[in-house]
């Protein structure tokens, strides 16, 4: 990669810090609406599982294989990049493991929230806000990244991540609003979440600046590449599917990829 300016810097952080800021719109389609209509919640979802599945293995796949051909070769790029692309599907499924991501219902008056006190409905808020914070790093280091790089591909991977983050918000909302009534309180436990992904690029930049490289590169884009596919298929296409009445998620699902593919056409003129 050239050498990287200000302002590329500025407009990365930006657009990541835009799509961390999207858990606080959850938040405010738990406090503000009774009726949330379900099936639009479904296509949103599987459209964002679609795009997030179609620009990371088309786009940011590429680069990282661009990068470690650069670096290696192609022959020895090509195998560097799935080792990545495997390694990153790896990672996120381990910390899923040990923090697995909740994900809780649109309506604050289930009973499962009813059967349990308040003060306990608070922790399970607050372990969700943690869950999800977890989550958001690499997130915003992929988002980070992918418009460091090429805003063409880190734009349409901003939006994605954005609509994943609208759930997100949800599952920390639904059980803290619930127990503690505060809209105040709600909307801050959905920010500290959501900003964690402007602080999951920070970091990441700051460590890796000293070491990029051709080779940094592929890595952190294969990385991208592997954990953005797990987290499509993991949870943005199960939940999809949960909150659907037909096929929402299968039209949400081929729109997603068609809409991102058209934009990265576009792009390009």
């Amino acid at each position: 990669m050239s050498s990287i300016t200000t302002f590329q810097l500025l407009t990365a952080f930006g657009i990541s810090f835009a799509a961390g800021l999207f858990t606080v719109l959850g938040s405010g389609l738990v406090m503000f609406s009774k009726t949330p209509n379900p099936r639009v919640l479904s296509f949103g979802l599987a459209f964002a599982g679609g795009a997030m599945v179609y620009v990371s293995l088309t786009e940011i796949f590429t680069k990282s294989n661009e990068a470690f051909a650069a670096a290696f070769g192609q022959q020895h790029g090509f195998a560097a990049t799935t080792l990545a692309f495997l390694a990153g599907m790896g990672g996120i499924a381990l910390i899923d493991h040990f923090i697995p991501n909740p994900h809780e219902t649109l309506d604050a008056e289930d009973p499962d929230f009813q059967e349990r006190r308040r003060s306990h409905i608070a922790r399970v808020g607050m372990m969700a806000a943690f869950a999800i914070t977890a989550h958001n790093f690499p997130e915003g280091l992929a988002t980070f990244f992918a418009t460091l790089d090429n805003p063409e591909v880190g734009m349409p991977l901003a939006l994605v991540i954005a609509i994943h983050n609208i759930p997100e918000g949800i599952s920390i909302a639904a059980p803290v609003y619930f127990a503690t009534k505060s809209r105040r309180k709600t909307v801050l436990a959905c920010l500290v979440s959501g900003l964690a992904e402007p602080l999951g690029a920070v970091l990441g930049y700051v460590f890796l600046k000293p070491f990029l490289s051709p080779a940094v590169f592929g890595t952190v884009f294969g990385l991208i590449a592997g954990v953005m596919v797990f987290l499509a298929l993991d949870e943005l296409l199960p939940a999809a599917k949960r909150y659907s009445d037909g096929h929402e998620t299968v039209y949400g699902l081929t729109t997603g990829m068609g809409v991102i593919a058209l934009s990265l056409v576009l792009f390009r003129f």
